[in-house]
């Protein structure tokens, strides 16, 4: 019997405009390239709920009281659901449903997954003791650099140097090929 494997989860987790998304959007292209499925999860950080359409059926349908609803139309599928609060764990338990290789979690820096962390200024640099599991370092400032060489043992890229990306997706793919959990 084939064993079903759990997709790999990783984390982009920096703050605000240190550039998350556009390496997301980065890794993702490499992947795909690559024959790698991803499905995102992204932190809603600005306060509030995310826009959705009004007006539409499927916004009645929540607004009715439905926990969920999905929409498919030409190979498009849109979920929404609306409950008090979504736990990053029950949206990873969602995401693992939808038979992707890799989710990548932009956002949430304090959950336990691998994690690549953006450092745009050197005040950011508290983040490597306040974080756990960091694979990699891409940072902005040059003087955040001077981190690499003391006690922590991860790769730092700056974040225009394409090798970090080239590094990521192949520690991605390896963690892909390695034995299951």
């Amino acid at each position: 019997m084939a064993m079903v494997r759990e997709p790999v989860v990783i984390q982009v987790s920096g703050y605000q405009n240190s550039g998350k998304t556009t390496l997301v959007n980065t890794l993702i292209s490499g992947l795909r390239e690559a024959g790698v499925s991803v499905i995102t999860i992204k932190h809603h950080g600005h306060g509030g709920m995310p826009e959705v359409p009004g007006g539409k059926d499927t916004s009645k349908h929540i607004k009715s009281g439905a926990l969920a609803t999905l929409v498919e139309g030409g190979g498009r599928l849109l979920i929404q659901a609306e409950k008090e609060a979504w736990s990053l764990e029950e949206q990873v338990k969602l995401a693992s449903k939808m038979d992707s290789d890799l989710i990548i979690i932009e956002g949430h820096k304090h959950a336990p997954y691998p994690k690549v962390l953006l450092l745009r200024y050197c005040d950011d640099l508290h983040l490597l003791k306040q974080l756990t599991n960091i694979k990699a370092v891409f940072y902005w400032d040059d003087e955040a650099k001077s981190a690499e060489h003391g006690e922590v043992k991860i790769p730092f890229f700056n974040i225009h140097d394409p090798k970090g990306p080239e590094w990521m997706i192949k520690y991605i793919k390896s963690e892909l090929n390695s034995e299951p959990k």
